[in-house]
């Protein structure tokens, strides 16, 4: 992949038009690409579920000839995807081979950027109360206004993550986040509230624990601390489980394997 500069993009040669946000779609395909580009095969990636109604918001790509890409099978569920075929392509991450878990520090580890500034949605509630019975560290940009260690660097994040007992995620409604498939790659047991894409990510008792309780989440946080053997089991297995699901080769491979037939069958 390389950049090149929005007024030289309508005298590239293109395959197709790839769209990552509603604006591209909808106001910038026209100012950026050509009359001739805009006729080649286009496909729409969506990262996260509907946001003004979850189960009745209509996609604003509505195109037969298109291919709407989503993250999870929860967002393609919830989504009303129109006339727009529909396919999903799990999340892909990378972390450093020489990161392992260690979980050393008997803490949760919750990374989720400016959480004080999105409120409800992304769990600041919830996270604010399970502070006050369980120690957790927060990470990411805005955290250091709500006592946290701050934004961290992405290089960064994977071992500083390797040495939390384990990786909580607050978030009530949002597509399965990054940072979650990374601290999986890492080896981190998971808890979260059982909504969304989690309850396909995490098996309870394997890779971590889900629940809508907030209080047995706190229980299973405590039992984490207090027994780390249990937690290297669920280390060992929470590793394994995200290197096949979210493995970059994997992603490329779907990526790679959606693109051609699109093509093919557009053409």
């Amino acid at each position: 992949m390389h950049d090149v500069p929005a007024g030289e993009v309508k005298d590239l040669e293109l395959d197709a038009i790839l769209f990552q946000h509603r604006k591209n779609y909808e106001v910038d395909q026209y100012e950026i690409l050509s009359e001739s580009q805009r006729r080649l095969p286009k496909i729409y990636l969506e990262h996260d579920p509907p946001q003004e109604h979850p189960t009745n918001t209509r996609h604003w790509v509505d195109d037969p000839a298109m291919l709407l890409v989503h993250v999870t099978s929860f967002n393609r569920l919830m989504w009303d995807n129109n006339r727009t075929p529909a396919v999903v392509i799990d999340h892909g991450v990378m972390v450093p081979d020489n990161v392992t878990y260690t979980g050393e520090n008997p803490k949760g580890i919750v990374v989720v950027n400016n959480i004080g500034k999105r409120g409800r949605r992304l769990g600041l509630d919830v996270f604010e109360k399970i502070r006050e019975q369980i120690p957790l560290d927060l990470a990411g940009m805005g955290s250091a206004e709500l006592g946290g260690i701050g934004e961290v660097p992405h290089d960064d994040l994977p071992a500083l993550m390797a040495t939390y007992r384990f990786f909580f995620n607050p978030i009530r409604y949002t597509s399965l986040g990054l940072s979650v498939c990374e601290a999986m790659m890492v080896g981190l047991p998971i808890v979260g509230l059982a909504t969304t894409e989690m309850v396909t990510a995490v098996e309870n008792g394997r890779t971590g624990y889900v629940d809508t309780d907030a209080e047995r989440l706190a229980e299973r946080m405590r039992y984490l601390i207090d027994h780390p053997a249990h937690a290297r089991e669920l280390s060992r297995n929470a590793a394994d489980y995200a290197n096949q699901r979210f493995g970059i080769k994997r992603f490329a491979s779907d990526w790679q394997q959606v693109v051609s037939r699109f093509l093919k069958n557009f053409r």
